[in-house]
């Protein structure tokens, strides 16, 4: 599939990481002096965010970490612009380039060497007593777990109107492939390609119940509901909204998705995968 080589580019970085922020600036400099237009700011920045609704960019490079490019990709993905990730967090499981090779990628960019990955992202509606309360669209999971008190929730899920069980548990996350590799792999999920556009269903600490993930057929929708418990729902590890027992999350796949730069062949997935699983931080080995 050809690729066009993009004119205008969004360099957004993470307000709360300075590095990041420097970065970016370096980046939106290297960009101007080979003449292409170039805007740097922070995912906070509302003249950055309002230019990018507004579609004035073919491209944005997000500089940070996995957050990074989640937030990068609420904000882009709604208006279909491709993201180019530069890591300078940990894992970087999403991101494909390191903050030594981002002028070698971004040569690679503008002679056209690059294709664009599709990545399905999940629609959450809240639904109180028939009533819509929110939507949210979410890159990696949606979560529906316990609130402050240290006690197993009821949450039954339902599948294409089907009733698919009750969990006794402190939650359950709805993941997409994308999402497979963060908090669902944390809590005994699989790890699906990047490319399927299937919802992952995982329990979360499980008492007496299900405890093995599900992953429904493309196309699925879920309804997941509160029967039991004062809950929470989280989008993406953004801030928390309250639930009441009854309430419903209804879960399927989004209107739009996120689309991401990549090099190479597909098969970076994997590579880039094994290499951040043998050098978990959290175990001491060098990131």
């Amino acid at each position: 599939m050809s690729v066009s080589i993009p004119r205008r580019i969004a360099v957004a970085a993470y307000s709360k990481l300075p590095e990041s922020v420097t970065e970016a600036a370096s980046i939106q400099a290297w960009l101007s002096q080979r003449g292409i237009e170039a805007a740097h700011g922070t995912l906070d920045d509302a003249g950055l965010r309002k230019r990018v609704k507004e579609n004035d960019f073919d491209l944005m490079v997000a500089v940070g970490g996995d957050g990074t490019l989640l937030r990068a990709s609420h904000l882009a993905a709604p208006v279909g612009l491709p993201i180019l990730g530069i890591n300078l967090g940990r894992l970087g499981f999403l991101i494909q380039v390191g903050q030594k090779e981002w002028a070698e990628a971004l040569e690679r960019l503008l002679q056209g060497d690059f294709w664009i990955e599709q990545r399905m992202m999940l629609r959450a509606e809240h639904v109180r007593s028939g009533e819509p309360q929110g939507n949210w669209h979410a890159l990696n999971e949606i979560v529906v777990t316990r609130g402050q008190y240290v006690r197993p929730v009821h949450v039954s899920a339902s599948v294409d109107g089907h009733l698919l069980t009750t969990y006794v548990a402190d939650g359950l996350i709805a993941a997409t492939a994308t999402g497979s590799t963060a908090y669902a792999l944390a809590a005994g999920g699989p790890i699906l390609p990047p490319e399927l556009r299937n919802i992952l269903l995982v329990p979360i600490a499980p008492h007496l119940s299900v405890d093995r993930a599900v992953v429904l057929s493309e196309g699925s929708s879920v309804s997941i509901r509160l029967t039991e418990g004062e809950g929470v729902i989280s989008v993406d590890g953004q801030i928390p909204v309250g639930l009441a027992e009854g309430d419903q999350i209804e879960v399927r796949a989004g209107e739009y998705g996120a689309r991401f730069v990549r090099f190479g062949d597909p098969g970076y997935f994997y590579r880039n995968l094994t290499a951040h699983m043998n050098q978990n931080p959290s175990i001491g080995l060098p990131r």
